[in-house]
């Protein structure tokens, strides 16, 4: 079974306010080992469940958070920015039985983590379809181009909530609740074995139960904080002006709104 992970930082145990998440602060060390401990539970429960080849996408900023010293024999780590515009799910492609996301957070425009954004911090929203697009889902979409299963997600619960109502028969790890700047945090410890457990009861279902069904049109509406901004990505071709805060593109080809991600929210 050769399964890909992607994996972030935000959604771990613990994290909380953005000095946590930057490698440049002294903050940022304890959550990163917590990110690799939280990866090497997926990875114990995804072999433990059969899989014997596993692709990890280390996803938060540089790319370069998770040890690599700590993989075991049977994973590959991908790290840093390829400039790929899959970006989180570089190196995902149609050989892989299932897909799972360690550590992700709430999307742009969600009160349900103090660290919800999409991709960066220029957007206060996105949406496609009318819904609320955080990385999972854009990530999923990725996934389901490629016909891959969406199996499991750890994170906070605003996201794993998000992620049931995409993929009903997903499995999901929560990690803390998201009060306005605040969360409410499951012990470490306890979320590393909550992973584990679940990650291999995830992967000992029927894992076609999982694949998910693209959408034939997509709508994406980005607004941005800074007008500038808007203004800016809205000569990205295809886009259209909403407002002046606001633009959008309307295709039947997924890879064209990834494409376009990959420039307008840098």
């Amino acid at each position: 079974m050769k399964i890909f992970i992607s994996a972030d930082i935000e959604g771990v145990a613990g994290s909380t306010l953005n000095v946590e998440c930057h490698k440049e602060r002294p903050e940022y060390a304890k959550f990163a080992e917590q990110m690799t401990l939280e990866v090497l539970a997926a990875i114990d429960g995804a072999v433990a469940a059969g899989a014997d080849e596993i692709v990890v996408k280390d996803g938060h900023g540089s790319a370069t958070n998770i040890d690599i010293m700590k993989m075991p024999k049977c994973v590959t780590l991908i790290r840093g920015k390829s400039g790929h515009p899959y970006n989180m799910m570089y190196g995902l492609d149609d050989t892989f039985d299932g897909v799972m996301f360690i550590g992700y957070h709430s999307g742009a425009g969600m009160p349900t983590s103090p660290l919800s954004h999409t991709n960066t911090g220029n957007p206060s929203s996105i949406e496609i379809n009318g819904d609320h697009a955080s990385e999972f889902m854009i990530n999923s979409y990725i996934a389901s181009m490629n016909k891959v299963p969406i199996l499991f997600i750890s994170g906070d619960q605003g996201i794993c909530n998000a992620a049931k109502k995409l993929v009903p028969n997903i499995t999901t790890v929560e990690t803390k609740i998201g009060v306005g700047g605040s969360t409410i945090n499951v012990s470490p410890k306890k979320v590393i074995d909550l992973i584990k457990g679940n990650v291999e009861k995830a992967l000992k279902k029927d894992l076609s139960q999982n694949l998910l069904q693209l959408p034939t049109e997509f709508e994406d509406v980005i607004k941005f904080k800074d007008h500038k901004n808007a203004y800016k990505m809205s000569f990205y071709p295809k886009m259209e002006v909403v407002d002046s805060h606001t633009i959008k593109m309307i295709t039947n080809n997924f890879m064209d709104i990834v494409t376009a991600h990959a420039f307008v929210l840098y």
